[in-house]
């Protein structure tokens, strides 16, 4: 049960499990094998070494790359090593596991990165690429935006950190590139910027660009965690609620004037004081004993841990009088993953929460429970998948869980200590889910009345993340069920509309077009249904019975 293996989205929990996981004797050889210097044969059977025993250690390699998109990546930079620097093969090492697409798949060659790091710490807001905290230093530069990195725009930049970014999905990714933009050697291996004494920077503050110079630190453990002297972009502004004790595991407080319990879980953990389900039977006794109008658990910083002391959590919840649709929420977010993941799948699937945040840095079914592979020659340890938890349905391959209130974290909310997500919580009322939106038209009312509302829903960046297809397809079949066809019609067209490269709301709507006799309209639905899937077999039995003719 235990999946407390490296994190990629929790980087604050980096050094820990770095040094936690790997035997001491193992990490010396490496960092004594990184003062070497080895030949490119010695590369190439590295990397043959480890293309080998990735494919036999994990569950299945392939799952979401293709094995020949995998093999030409491989092939072509064996071919190139001869011609590449050292810092270009570990880049191109870190390329290769990174394609995998599975976060606890990952390499991380700490014990190469001999030029310390640039002592800045770079975060992805809404609005662009940031420079949140710094060393004293550089304390005049936090807050501003940053427009070029190295030779490229901080937009390049980011694209290719995220190429060797191990995750399992582009939310773990825009967590842990900005990361990477600290570490010389990697911007300098991705030929972002190749001096590794001295980081080029544009930068804009007040609307004015202007370029600055940053040198290195030699202090490794400050990419793992920001030392206390760091300024930060947040200043003297009040921290969020979220932002307040980040070494505790998990806590909670109590907003009297909204009635609202929030939970603040970081860590998938017993505490040495308190188990998770101690806490957690703490809290439900708080909640029964006070007004609670809206119960928050806050998984956002959360990068796993232990998978067996999900359970009790939600078994209280679901015991208590928390569990009722806009009562309960979860926030989540770029860095909640592993057995994170595995509490969202389970709070998804026996609890009626709302998610509200980003979208989750984990696929809900996913690989774990990694294991190291230590490279001959370099010592490069790559640790690789050795499970694959099922938690959901085994035909959800979702990349994420999202959201049902998508909100994201503005480079003006941090400076002023704002927390969007939970205001979201707080704001949100009845009425307000595609479900409310819905049983407008299931109660016979006007069906404009509902398209109005349901494009003024769709339209709202807060439910970019919200799934309608087939809740949107049911509804137009219970229309048809009711005869109500002209208005099943509609909705069959409006979802054409939102998902136009889907078969199956083509093939619905030929359907539609048929009920109300448009036999002319119903083929040309179908044969668009066909062109996008030419194996559609309803859109195949429709056109034939069309064209036949009685």
């Amino acid at each position: 049960m235990l999946n407390k293996t490296f994190t990629p989205a929790c980087f604050i929990l980096l050094a820990f499990v770095f040094l936690f996981s790997v035997p001491a004797p193992v990490f010396t050889q490496a960092a004594q094998s990184a003062s070497a210097k080895f030949t490119a044969a010695e590369w190439q059977a590295d990397l043959q070494f480890l293309t080998e025993r990735m494919a036999k250690q994990h569950p299945n390699l392939f799952r979401r790359v293709k094995k020949e998109d995998f093999d030409d990546e491989v092939r072509s930079l064996s071919a190139r090593i001869p011609s590449l620097t050292e810092d270009q093969i570990i880049t191109g090492f870190m390329k290769v596991v990174a394609k995998v697409r599975d976060g606890h798949t990952n390499l991380y060659p700490q014990a190469y990165f001999r030029s310390g790091i640039f002592p800045l710490k770079f975060y992805l807001y809404s609005d662009g690429l940031f420079i949140q905290k710094a060393a004293p230093e550089y304390a005049g530069l936090v807050g501003a935006k940053v427009v070029r990195i190295g030779d490229l725009s901080a937009g390049e930049a980011l694209k290719l950190a995220g190429t060797i970014a191990f995750s399992d999905n582009e939310m773990g990714a825009k967590d842990l590139a900005p990361v990477f933009l600290s570490v010389p050697e990697l911007l300098a291996g991705l030929k972002i910027n190749e001096d590794k004494q001295n980081l080029k920077l544009v930068i804009e503050t007040g609307g004015k660009e202007q370029s600055v110079n940053i040198k290195p630190s030699l202090s490794l453990h400050q990419l793992l965690e920001t030392p206390a002297d760091w300024a930060d972009a947040a200043g003297t502004a009040e921290r969020a609620l979220y932002r307040k004790h980040p070494e505790d595991m998990y806590w909670f407080e109590y907003l009297k004037d909204q009635k609202l319990l929030y939970v603040k879980h970081n860590q998938i953990g017993n505490k040495p004081d308190e188990t998770v389900a101690a806490f957690y039977g703490r809290v439900m006794d708080f909640a029964a004993a006070n007004p609670v109008d809206k119960f928050v658990i806050d998984l956002r910083n959360n990068g796993g841990g232990n998978n067996g002391l999900n359970r009790p959590v939600v078994i209280g919840l679901i015991k208590s009088k928390l569990d009722e649709r806009g009562r309960l929420f979860v926030i989540t977010g770029r860095q909640t993953f592993s057995a994170a993941q595995n509490m969202v799948n389970e709070l998804e699937k026996y609890t009626k929460a709302i998610f509200v945040g980003e979208p989750t840095a984990g696929h809900p079914n996913h690989y774990g429970d990694n294991r190291p592979i230590t490279l001959p020659n370099s010592k490069l340890e790559v640790r690789v998948s050795t499970l694959y938890w099922q938690d959901m349905d085994p035909r959800d391959d979702r990349t994420w869980t999202a959201p049902e209130i998508a909100v994201e974290l503005s480079s003006a909310d941090y400076r002023a200590g704002r927390d969007p997500a939970l205001q979201a919580v707080i704001d949100y009322g009845p009425g307000a889910s595609f479900a409310d939106l819905q049983a407008i038209a299931l109660s016979g009312g006007d069906i404009s009345e509902f398209i109005a509302k349901y494009r003024a829903y769709k339209s709202d960046p807060k439910h970019r993340f919200v799934e309608t297809q087939a809740p949107m397809n049911r509804f137009g079949y219970f229309l048809l069920q009711q005869k109500r066809n002209d208005d099943a019609l509609k909705i069959f067209k409006l979802n054409v509309e939102g998902y136009p490269n889907s078969a199956n709301v083509y093939d619905s709507l030929g359907d539609a077009f048929q009920a109300v006799g448009n036999k002319e309209e119903a083929i040309k639905s179908y044969e668009k249904a066909l062109k996008i899937d030419p194996t559609y077999p309803s859109s195949l039995d429709q056109l034939k019975k069309l064209k036949q003719g009685p």
